[in-house]
């Protein structure tokens, strides 16, 4: 019971980034929009955000600096275990509610699709694995994810592995070590870079260990500016990093990107962050900021089943130039919606349930 308590008091009176919360909803929007035009252009260097996938980096830095900043103080208290069971409960639920979609997007889909090449083992399989966050890459319908209904897993199973390494190991481990760690991951970023040209890897098998390197940078900068306290004061305020962050994602891809996209990761992510968590947010920007951190997550994991069909449909529609900036637009505001109703009627009931479980077996 000391212990639930102890949590309890802590997460009161800690400060809350707003704004990284904000930036988090910006960054989960324009993945978002990078998967619609992904179908259209299938040259990368034509498409208008063509490193909007560079959000996934995002993602994995504001973890790393959120991680340490909620647990650093407390996790010796509540253990190793109620740690892990407490990311479980925050992110499992929508794994589970991407996967479901993903299936029904698979078995249902009016555009397109081969359900029946595949046998309802395999589908079955493959479903299960999803759900249980195993990689599985043999659907070729589903361009050989690692998790073939919901492409986007595969940033949260790396997110898993970091969360359980930061249980037994990094949460102990000095800043000195911690930065010897972080500038060898730099070097691996770098080299995949150089071998791939770019640092799209991560969701495919042959890229498996991409998605490996481009974690490890970005969970260990994020946890080490926590640490070190690396906050710099400013008066940007939420449109100024909103416009920062949106100038990474839409820098033209290019041969030049073995270059581009690690400085972006390596030095540039971790600065807006930095950034972020020393500025103030105006008034007038609260809601939006609370909103847009809020539907970021179940956004990023619900969107991807839409995102097959309407490939499906811009293959065999081929839609003109103002019917598809309609249908994109539409897209978006129509999967908001969706993940809003998804974390409203699911998400937000079904982590209270499991948080009161939890909570009922520590005070007995």
């Amino acid at each position: 019971m000391d212990n639930h308590t102890t949590t309890t008091t802590t997460l009161q009176t800690k400060q809350h980034f707003e704004i990284l919360d904000g930036l988090r909803g910006v960054a989960a929007l324009a993945v978002v929009t990078f998967h619609f035009m992904e179908w259209v252009y299938t040259d990368p260097s034509k498409n208008f955000i063509g490193h909007g996938f560079l959000a996934v980096d995002f993602f994995f830095c504001l973890s790393g600096f959120v991680i340490g900043y909620a647990y650093d103080d407390r996790i010796a208290k509540m253990g190793i275990l109620m740690f892990l069971r407490s990311r479980i409960i925050r992110l499992h639920p929508l794994v589970i509610a991407g996967s479901i979609l993903g299936l029904l997007a698979f078995l249902f889909d009016p555009f397109g699709g081969h359900p029946e090449l595949y046998s309802t083992g395999k589908i079955i399989l493959t479903f299960i694995c999803s759900i249980l966050l195993i990689p599985l890459p043999i659907i070729e319908d589903r361009g050989f994810n690692l998790f073939s209904f919901n492409a986007p897993a595969w940033s949260l199973f790396w997110e898993y592995i970091a969360n359980v390494v930061y249980a037994f190991i990094l949460y102990k481990m000095g800043r000195t070590y911690l930065l010897l760690l972080t500038i060898l991951s730099a070097f691996a970023i770098c080299l995949v870079a150089y071998r791939s040209g770019n640092l799209l890897g991560g969701w495919s098998g042959p890229t498996f260990w991409d998605g490996c390197v481009r974690l490890s940078y970005s969970f260990l900068v994020g946890l080490l500016i926590y640490r070190s306290n690396w906050i710099i004061k400013n008066k940007l305020g939420f449109i100024g990093l909103f416009v920062l962050l949106l100038i990474a994602f839409l820098i033209p891809f290019s041969k030049w990107n073995w270059i581009s996209e690690p400085l972006i990761v390596l030095f540039y992510f971790p600065l807006l962050i930095a950034l972020g968590a020393g500025t103030t947010l105006a008034t007038a920007f609260k809601k939006i900021c609370v909103f847009s951190g809020q539907i970021s997550y179940p956004l990023y994991m619900t969107h991807y089943a839409a995102l097959w069909m309407f490939g499906n449909y811009y293959i065999s529609h081929k839609p003109e130039t103002i019917q598809l900036s309609f249908i994109v637009v539409m897209g978006l505001i129509v999967l908001v919606g969706a993940a809003y109703l998804v974390m409203i009627a699911y998400d937000i009931p079904f982590r209270k349930y499991l948080t009161d479980n939890r909570n009922k077996k520590v005070v007995e």
